[in-house]
Protein backbone atom coordinates (compact mmCIF):
# COMPACT_ATOMS: atom_id res chain seq x y z
CA UNK A 1 0.00 0.00 0.00
CA UNK A 2 1.38 3.48 -0.91
CA UNK A 3 2.15 6.36 1.44
CA UNK A 4 -0.27 8.86 1.63
CA UNK A 5 1.21 12.43 1.73
CA UNK A 6 -1.03 14.96 3.86
CA UNK A 7 -0.60 18.31 2.69
CA UNK A 8 -2.06 21.97 4.05
CA UNK A 9 -1.61 25.35 2.72
CA UNK A 10 -2.76 28.81 2.56
CA UNK A 11 -1.50 32.71 1.69
CA UNK A 12 -2.41 35.94 3.38
CA UNK A 13 -2.11 39.47 1.95
CA UNK A 14 -2.47 42.63 4.67
CA UNK A 15 -3.47 44.58 2.11
CA UNK A 16 -4.63 43.25 -1.64
CA UNK A 17 -2.05 43.93 -3.20
CA UNK A 18 0.38 44.19 0.15
CA UNK A 19 3.19 42.28 2.03
CA UNK A 20 2.06 38.93 1.70
CA UNK A 21 3.22 35.11 3.02
CA UNK A 22 2.37 31.24 2.50
CA UNK A 23 2.12 28.58 4.56
CA UNK A 24 1.97 24.96 4.47
CA UNK A 25 1.90 21.51 6.17
CA UNK A 26 4.08 18.55 4.51
CA UNK A 27 3.78 15.29 6.26
CA UNK A 28 4.11 11.50 5.11
CA UNK A 29 2.84 9.88 8.05
CA UNK A 30 5.62 9.90 10.44
CA UNK A 31 7.01 13.38 9.97
CA UNK A 32 5.67 16.81 10.05
CA UNK A 33 7.23 19.78 8.49
CA UNK A 34 6.81 23.42 8.44
CA UNK A 35 6.54 25.75 5.23
CA UNK A 36 6.70 29.56 5.26
CA UNK A 37 7.92 32.73 3.36
CA UNK A 38 7.01 36.16 2.39
CA UNK A 39 6.65 38.69 0.17
CA UNK A 40 6.85 42.80 0.29
CA UNK A 41 4.33 43.51 -1.63
CA UNK A 42 2.23 40.94 -3.61
CA UNK A 43 -1.38 40.06 -3.76
CA UNK A 44 -3.38 36.83 -1.37
CA UNK A 45 -4.09 34.70 -5.08
CA UNK A 46 -0.56 34.77 -5.66
CA UNK A 47 0.31 33.63 -1.80
CA UNK A 48 -2.32 30.97 -2.26
CA UNK A 49 -0.60 29.66 -5.39
CA UNK A 50 2.91 29.98 -3.39
CA UNK A 51 2.03 27.76 -0.59
CA UNK A 52 0.91 25.16 -3.09
CA UNK A 53 4.00 25.46 -5.49
CA UNK A 54 6.55 25.15 -2.48
CA UNK A 55 4.94 22.28 -0.62
CA UNK A 56 4.79 20.26 -4.51
CA UNK A 57 8.93 21.39 -4.02
CA UNK A 58 9.64 20.11 -0.94
CA UNK A 59 8.08 16.31 -1.89
CA UNK A 60 9.97 15.78 -5.36
CA UNK A 61 11.78 12.55 -5.57
CA UNK A 62 9.17 11.11 -2.46
CA UNK A 63 7.02 8.06 -2.65
CA UNK A 64 3.21 8.20 -1.99
CA UNK A 65 0.08 10.37 -3.11
CA UNK A 66 -0.30 13.59 -2.04
CA UNK A 67 -3.62 14.95 -0.51
CA UNK A 68 -3.85 18.75 -0.43
CA UNK A 69 -5.91 20.60 1.75
CA UNK A 70 -6.68 24.28 1.20
CA UNK A 71 -9.32 26.69 1.40
CA UNK A 72 -9.12 28.66 -1.75
CA UNK A 73 -11.41 27.84 -4.62
CA UNK A 74 -9.55 29.83 -7.10
CA UNK A 75 -6.22 27.32 -7.01
CA UNK A 76 -8.28 24.45 -6.63
CA UNK A 77 -10.41 25.25 -9.87
CA UNK A 78 -7.68 26.67 -11.69
CA UNK A 79 -5.60 23.57 -10.79
CA UNK A 80 -8.35 20.84 -11.64
CA UNK A 81 -10.27 22.92 -14.31
CA UNK A 82 -9.60 26.41 -15.54
CA UNK A 83 -5.65 25.73 -16.51
CA UNK A 84 -6.97 23.33 -19.40
CA UNK A 85 -8.83 25.92 -21.05
CA UNK A 86 -6.16 28.86 -20.33
CA UNK A 87 -3.68 26.69 -22.30
CA UNK A 88 -5.67 25.94 -25.49
CA UNK A 89 -6.33 30.02 -25.74
CA UNK A 90 -2.92 30.52 -25.11
CA UNK A 91 -3.29 31.49 -21.71
CA UNK A 92 -6.35 34.23 -22.17
CA UNK A 93 -9.58 34.28 -20.39
CA UNK A 94 -12.59 34.01 -22.27
CA UNK A 95 -12.96 37.72 -21.78
CA UNK A 96 -9.46 37.73 -23.89
CA UNK A 97 -7.61 39.09 -21.00
CA UNK A 98 -4.19 37.66 -20.00
CA UNK A 99 -4.51 35.28 -17.32
CA UNK A 100 -3.32 36.60 -13.61
CA UNK A 101 -0.45 34.96 -12.26
CA UNK A 102 0.50 33.00 -15.52
CA UNK A 103 4.20 32.66 -14.16
CA UNK A 104 2.98 31.06 -10.93
CA UNK A 105 0.20 28.69 -12.86
CA UNK A 106 3.32 27.54 -14.83
CA UNK A 107 5.19 26.22 -12.30
CA UNK A 108 2.21 24.58 -10.59
CA UNK A 109 1.04 23.08 -13.57
CA UNK A 110 4.55 22.05 -14.18
CA UNK A 111 4.74 20.48 -10.72
CA UNK A 112 1.60 18.73 -10.98
CA UNK A 113 2.38 16.79 -14.27
CA UNK A 114 6.07 15.77 -13.14
CA UNK A 115 4.56 14.27 -9.91
CA UNK A 116 1.48 12.55 -11.92
CA UNK A 117 3.62 10.75 -13.65
CA UNK A 118 4.50 8.25 -11.13
CA UNK A 119 2.45 9.44 -7.96
CA UNK A 120 -0.97 11.02 -8.15
CA UNK A 121 -2.42 14.10 -6.25
CA UNK A 122 -5.57 15.00 -5.43
CA UNK A 123 -7.06 18.55 -4.04
CA UNK A 124 -9.42 19.21 -1.17
CA UNK A 125 -11.60 21.61 -0.56
CA UNK A 126 -11.95 23.20 3.46
CA UNK A 127 -13.80 25.51 4.80
CA UNK A 128 -12.10 28.77 6.07
CA UNK A 129 -11.61 29.16 9.50
CA UNK A 130 -13.40 26.26 11.02
CA UNK A 131 -11.47 24.93 13.17
CA UNK A 132 -9.95 22.84 11.07
CA UNK A 133 -6.44 22.09 12.90
CA UNK A 134 -3.99 21.98 9.49
CA UNK A 135 -5.99 24.82 7.91
CA UNK A 136 -6.04 27.00 11.13
CA UNK A 137 -2.21 26.59 11.33
CA UNK A 138 -1.60 27.15 7.83
CA UNK A 139 -3.45 30.47 8.16
CA UNK A 140 -1.34 31.04 11.65
CA UNK A 141 2.02 30.93 9.47
CA UNK A 142 1.16 32.55 6.52
CA UNK A 143 -0.41 35.59 8.30
CA UNK A 144 2.74 36.06 10.85
CA UNK A 145 5.14 36.13 7.36
CA UNK A 146 3.02 39.05 5.80
CA UNK A 147 3.11 40.60 9.05
CA UNK A 148 6.59 40.01 9.50
CA UNK A 149 6.16 38.47 12.80
CA UNK A 150 8.42 36.09 14.40
CA UNK A 151 6.97 32.34 13.79
CA UNK A 152 9.13 29.17 15.07
CA UNK A 153 8.34 26.25 11.98
CA UNK A 154 8.32 22.80 13.71
CA UNK A 155 9.85 19.98 11.92
CA UNK A 156 9.83 16.19 13.69
CA UNK A 157 7.69 13.36 14.34
CA UNK A 158 3.62 13.59 13.42
CA UNK A 159 2.91 12.00 17.37
CA UNK A 160 4.41 15.20 19.04
CA UNK A 161 2.76 17.61 16.40
CA UNK A 162 0.52 19.98 18.73
CA UNK A 163 -2.08 20.10 15.63
CA UNK A 164 -4.32 17.34 14.35
CA UNK A 165 -4.10 17.47 10.37
CA UNK A 166 -5.68 14.05 9.95
CA UNK A 167 -9.16 15.51 11.55
CA UNK A 168 -10.61 17.36 8.68
CA UNK A 169 -14.06 16.75 9.81
CA UNK A 170 -15.92 20.30 9.77
CA UNK A 171 -18.78 19.45 11.95
CA UNK A 172 -16.57 18.02 14.80
CA UNK A 173 -14.72 21.43 14.51
CA UNK A 174 -17.88 23.27 14.11
CA UNK A 175 -19.06 22.08 17.34
CA UNK A 176 -15.87 22.62 19.09
CA UNK A 177 -15.77 26.26 17.70
CA UNK A 178 -19.49 26.98 19.49
CA UNK A 179 -18.15 25.12 22.47
CA UNK A 180 -15.53 27.70 23.41
CA UNK A 181 -17.32 30.32 21.94
CA UNK A 182 -19.88 30.20 24.58
CA UNK A 183 -17.02 29.72 27.26
CA UNK A 184 -15.27 32.86 26.11
CA UNK A 185 -18.86 34.49 26.77
CA UNK A 186 -18.54 33.95 30.08
CA UNK A 187 -15.00 35.07 30.62
CA UNK A 188 -14.04 39.10 31.48
CA UNK A 189 -12.38 40.49 28.50
CA UNK A 190 -9.02 41.68 28.18
CA UNK A 191 -10.03 43.73 25.26
CA UNK A 192 -11.83 43.94 22.22
CA UNK A 193 -10.50 43.90 18.40
CA UNK A 194 -11.48 44.87 15.80
CA UNK A 195 -10.50 44.01 11.69
CA UNK A 196 -11.43 46.96 9.00
CA UNK A 197 -10.83 47.18 5.61
CA UNK A 198 -7.46 44.96 6.50
CA UNK A 199 -6.23 47.64 9.65
CA UNK A 200 -6.32 45.93 13.08
CA UNK A 201 -6.94 47.96 16.18
CA UNK A 202 -7.17 47.35 19.45
CA UNK A 203 -10.12 48.71 22.31
CA UNK A 204 -10.68 49.09 25.68
CA UNK A 205 -14.52 49.20 25.82
CA UNK A 206 -17.26 47.22 23.54
CA UNK A 207 -18.97 50.59 22.94
CA UNK A 208 -15.46 51.84 21.29
CA UNK A 209 -15.03 48.73 19.16
CA UNK A 210 -18.66 48.38 18.08
CA UNK A 211 -18.62 51.83 16.82
CA UNK A 212 -15.86 51.08 14.48
CA UNK A 213 -17.21 47.80 13.32
CA UNK A 214 -20.88 48.89 13.25
CA UNK A 215 -22.26 49.47 9.66
CA UNK A 216 -19.05 48.41 8.17
CA UNK A 217 -19.40 45.24 5.07
CA UNK A 218 -16.73 42.84 6.17
CA UNK A 219 -15.71 43.82 9.18
CA UNK A 220 -14.56 41.70 12.08
CA UNK A 221 -14.63 41.67 15.89
CA UNK A 222 -14.00 39.58 18.97
CA UNK A 223 -13.24 39.38 22.74
CA UNK A 224 -10.16 38.96 23.74
CA UNK A 225 -9.32 37.01 26.52
CA UNK A 226 -5.35 38.13 27.20
CA UNK A 227 -2.45 40.07 25.39
CA UNK A 228 -1.33 36.36 23.83
CA UNK A 229 -5.27 36.07 23.04
CA UNK A 230 -5.09 39.22 20.92
CA UNK A 231 -1.94 37.94 19.51
CA UNK A 232 -3.47 34.94 18.08
CA UNK A 233 -6.80 36.47 16.63
CA UNK A 234 -4.68 38.69 14.51
CA UNK A 235 -2.57 36.13 13.02
CA UNK A 236 -5.82 34.16 12.70
CA UNK A 237 -7.46 37.12 10.75
CA UNK A 238 -4.42 38.01 8.83
CA UNK A 239 -5.40 40.03 5.20
CA UNK A 240 -8.28 39.60 3.53
CA UNK A 241 -9.71 36.64 1.77
CA UNK A 242 -11.47 37.07 -1.60
CA UNK A 243 -14.70 35.42 -1.13
CA UNK A 244 -15.34 32.36 -3.54
CA UNK A 245 -18.10 34.34 -5.49
CA UNK A 246 -16.06 36.82 -6.83
CA UNK A 247 -13.40 34.93 -7.47
CA UNK A 248 -14.84 32.90 -10.70
CA UNK A 249 -16.29 36.57 -12.06
CA UNK A 250 -13.85 36.92 -15.17
CA UNK A 251 -11.24 35.00 -14.55
CA UNK A 252 -12.20 31.84 -17.33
Amino acid sequence: MKNSIIIFTDGSSLGNPGPGGWGAIVSDGKIVVELGGREAHTTNNRMELTGAIEALKSIKGKKGDAVIHTDSRYVINGITSWIMEWEKRNWMTKQKKPVENKDLWEILWRLVNERDKKEKISWQHVGGHVGIAGNERVDEIATAYAAEETMALYHGPLSRYAHDIKNIDAKRAKSASRKESKSRSRVKAYSYVSLVNGIFKQHATWGECEKRVKGVSGAKFKKALSKEDEHAIRAAWGGCKIPPAILTQNIL
